[in-house]
C-alpha cells in the first residue's frame, strides 16, 4: 500500500474548498485555514491542506477538481486573500503538478492563473468555523456557494469512474 501524500490548495473561500475535498473518496484529511508561501506570496491566504491516498485518488483528479471548483482562470481584486494556488512540498511534487496543470489546460482549453508555490506555513482556522458545510448545510452560504460545487464534483466523479 502506498503511503499518504499531502498538498496545499488555495482557491476561493476555504469553507467551499474544505467541503469539496471532504466528499472525495481517497481524501483522508482536510485542514481548513490559511497558507503562506515565499515572497511575494508570503501573506496569509485562505486554503486547505489535504492528506490523500494516491492508490485511491490521483493527484491529477484532485487538481482537476480544484481548478474546476473555483475561479482558477480569473483575476479579481481579492486575490491576495483568496489566492488561486497549489502549494507543493518538494521539487518532485512541483514538477508533477506542472505537468498535470499543462495537460489539464490543453484538455479543458483554459488558461489558468493558479500559482504553483512552495508550501511554507499553515495556521488552522478557529474551531468554530471548521467543517463549515458539515455543521451548517442549511446555511444560505452553503446553499448558494457550496452545494453547486458539490454537484459539479459529483458529476466529475461520475465521469471519472466511467473513464470519460
Amino acid at each position: 500500500m502506498k503511503r499518504s501524500k499531502h498538498i496545499g490548495l488555495g482557491g476561493g473561500c476555504h469553507w467551499c474548498t474544505e467541503a469539496v475535498f471532504q466528499q472525495l473518496e481517497g481524501v483522508l484529511e482536510v485542514k481548513q485555514g490559511y497558507i503562506a508561501s515565499k515572497i511575494p506570496a508570503d501573506s496569509w491566504s485562505e486554503g486547505i491542506l489535504l492528506e490523500y491516498n494516491p492508490s485511491v485518488i490521483s493527484l491529477e483528479f484532485l487538481i482537476d477538481v480544484h481548478l474546476e471548483t473555483h475561479a482558477s482562470t480569473v483575476f479579481h481584486h481579492r486575490r491576495e486573500e483568496y489566492r488561486s494556488a497549489i502549494y507543493f512540498y518538494n521539487q518532485d511534487q512541483c514538477s508533477e503538478v506542472e505537468v498535470i496543470m499543462s495537460s489539464l489546460s490543453r484538455k479543458r482549453n483554459k488558461s489558468y492563473i493558479t500559482q504553483l508555490l512552495p508550501f511554507v506555513k499553515f495556521k488552522e482556522s478557529r474551531e468554530s468555523i471548521r467543517d463549515y458545510y458539515r455543521t451548517r448545510p442549511e446555511a444560505p452560504f452553503c446553499k448558494r456557494y457550496i452545494e453547486p460545487k458539490l454537484a459539479l464534483v459529483q458529476q466529475m466523479n461520475s465521469k471519472s469512474k466511467r473513464g470519460l
